[in-house]
């Protein structure tokens, strides 16, 4: 979360994310597999406590979350295996973490010891020294190109959150969005055509599309009873999985924990959503990419009440 009653702004920890909105350390936490083909859900694994996020590896093999501010890996066969991720001095990691398209390294979003902002850094996936890419802060990550190029990521540079775009090693960023409102959660399109975004600048959250460049920015969904965010491209480019919350429930600028919440599906190319998954969640169940290497499934997480 972002900025007005968003928690980034108040805590980087998960656990001090849990904690401000009244769930303790006894939340229990499901992750979650999502079958499009069969529509069947499967529980990998539950843990008594807080965790976020699950990107899929490459490989198709392991799911990363974060907890606590650190990084996990996490063995889709052997679910009892969790291995922690070194990444040194990163030690506040939230749920922004995106993998390189060679599956590599880890882009991830850290709060810096000296004043707690996120910024944005690239290590490793083995593991290693986070090398720093957004100096200006705060800086949430939720992208990355799939030539590992570009990061896109929002950012409050001038009294609202907009999308903004840096070389993958760092240098000048491109503010790529300056509507009035949130605008938050861009992720490139497996071809690297098209940036999905979410954004409140209609009255509601909707869901967005643009060039990487900014340009030709158009409204995706139009949905009237729904506050949708973080829209997530399937790796064959036919299918966005969303999450939505109901809009009497949040602010169009609000994305918390503790919700009654749906998991959304619609085709690229245009067609009508469908609700796959109501579950007990929020913030840290979808936030970044999850579906795995073949587009049958992806994974979540969902919380106990």
């Amino acid at each position: 979360m972002k900025h007005h009653n968003y928690l980034k702004t108040l805590v980087i920890f998960s656990y001090s994310i849990c904690i401000c909105m009244g769930i303790t350390a006894k939340t229990v936490s499901k992750l979650e597999i999502y079958n499009t083909e069969t529509g069947q859900k499967t529980v990998l694994k539950e843990f008594p406590y807080r965790i976020e996020a699950p990107n899929w590896t490459k490989d198709g093999k392991y799911l990363i979350y974060n907890s606590s501010g650190k990084l996990y890996q996490i063995d889709i066969n052997q679910p009892e295996n969790d291995m922690i991720i070194n990444t040194g001095f990163a030690g506040n990691c939230n749920n922004d973490h995106v993998l390189s398209a060679d599956g590599k390294r880890i882009a991830i979003s850290h709060g810096t010891r000296e004043d707690g902002k996120s910024r944005i850094y690239i290590l490793p996936l083995a593991g290693g020294i986070p090398a720093l890419i957004t100096p200006m802060a705060p800086s949430y990550l939720h992208g990355w190109s799939p030539d590992e190029k570009t990061l896109a990521y929002c950012a409050d540079r001038n009294g609202n959150f907009d999308v903004y775009s840096i070389p993958a090693e760092g240098g000048v960023e491109t503010r790529l969005t300056t509507a009035e409102g949130l605008d938050d959660g861009p992720e490139y399109s497996p071809d690297g055509k098209q940036i999905w975004f979410n954004s409140s600048r209609t009255g509601l959250m909707q869901v967005w599309r643009m060039n990487p460049d900014g340009s030709e920015q158009t409204q995706v969904t139009f949905d009237t009873e729904r506050n949708s965010w973080f829209p997530h491209v399937s790796p064959d480019g036919k299918q966005v999985v969303y999450i939505a919350y109901k809009k009497d429930d949040v602010s169009a600028s609000d994305h918390p924990p503790g919700k009654n919440v749906e998991l959304r599906i619609m085709p690229l190319k245009g067609g009508e959503a469908k609700t796959v998954v109501h579950l007990f969640g929020g913030q840290g169940t979808i936030n970044v990419n999850s579906w795995s290497p073949d587009s049958k499934r992806f994974a979540f997480v969902s919380y106990n009440k």
